[in-house]
């Protein structure tokens, strides 16, 4: 999520991670010379299991299948950070280097997530969300990284989880099980009710800022119709050209679209034109965020999302 209004350099797939070489160098060192540890549990030995996940949205979901046996540390878990320019410390290298379980989200979402586990020789199994998904990019296109708008995703990382902690915990296979099948049961109740919005939304059109909901909008039977020179513009922090914003602005004018969903955790000149534009228009705006906010569940999160966007339909 770049500010459009703030060049963040170079992306590799997605990400532009800002790490300085001879600082990381440093960092290196005080991982190896620090003789402290995240927790350390492994296998059937008693203690909790340590869980690093690189964003709060897959630690929310490693703690609801882990449950008391799991701890879990989320990197990003502020909406102010952002994890395309995240530096890590030696701190956080360290909790790497000691977890038992790494969850990533993959696809160039979270590079640093690469970067710290190679610079801290971390051994632990990593999960990655993009792969587990079997999400592609289109021909011609660009993949679409945020998978945990992706239901079914969500649900298979679910289990990926289950599966490794009990690697990690035998004796705790079961509980791990029922955990996991809970959560899915509580993810098949969002489908539920994503599909039959489906049925009410009858391919309306919608815009966005950025791709962020994408999976969600589109299984909810939404047709995006924003701009791909715009939205691309906006997640890569580059300039928009007045030709492509004075199509994204039509969008709202001539009532093309049922509703604007707005990444807040992005904002700058362009996408604060584009809301204004919006509402002036009497379109509703729904704003989504790419993190859980604090104190909130996957699930219940998710089910915010969608109520909120039920709610701007039936406006």
């Amino acid at each position: 999520m770049p500010n459009p209004a703030a060049s963040t350099g170079p992306r590799g797939s997605r990400a532009s991670v800002g790490w300085r070489h001879v600082g990381l160098g440093l960092v290196v060192l005080m991982v190896t010379a620090t003789t402290a540890c995240f927790g350390g549990a492994t296998g059937d030995v008693p203690g909790k299991i340590d869980v690093v996940a690189s964003t709060n949205v897959w630690g929310s979901v490693a703690a609801a299948v882990g449950g008391r046996r799991v701890a879990v540390l989320s990197i990003i878990h502020d909406p102010g950070q952002d994890p395309h320019s995240y530096e890590a410390s030696s701190r956080t290298l360290l909790t790497v280097k000691n977890a038992d379980l790494l969850i990533e989200n993959g696809g160039g979402y979270d590079d640093f997530m690469g970067r710290m586990i190679s610079s801290a020789d971390a051994s632990a199994p990593v999960l990655d969300a993009v792969e587990i998904s079997g999400r592609v990019a289109p021909p011609g296109g660009e993949l679409n990284e945020h998978v945990w708008y992706d239901l079914p995703t969500v649900s298979a990382v679910a289990d990926a989880i289950a599966e490794r902690l009990s690697a990690l915990a035998p004796r705790h296979a079961d509980e791990f099980a029922a955990n996991a099948a809970r959560f899915d049961q509580g993810v098949a109740r969002l489908e539920a009710a994503v599909h039959r919005e489906a049925g009410v939304a009858a391919q309306a059109g919608v815009a966005v800022t950025e791709p962020v909901p994408l999976y969600l909008l589109e299984a909810m039977g939404l047709r995006n119709l924003t701009p791909p020179e715009f939205s691309s513009a906006v997640e890569e922090g580059g300039d928009v050209s007045p030709r492509v914003l004075a199509e994204t602005l039509d969008l709202f004018e001539s009532q093309q679209v049922a509703l604007l969903v707005y990444n807040e955790q992005t904002s700058g000149p362009v996408t604060e034109e584009v809301k204004a534009a919006a509402e002036d228009a009497g379109v509703p705006v729904v704003p989504v965020t790419e993190t859980l906010p604090a104190e909130t569940s996957y699930l219940t999160w998710m089910e915010h999302n969608i109520h909120a966007i039920s709610s701007a339909l039936a406006r």
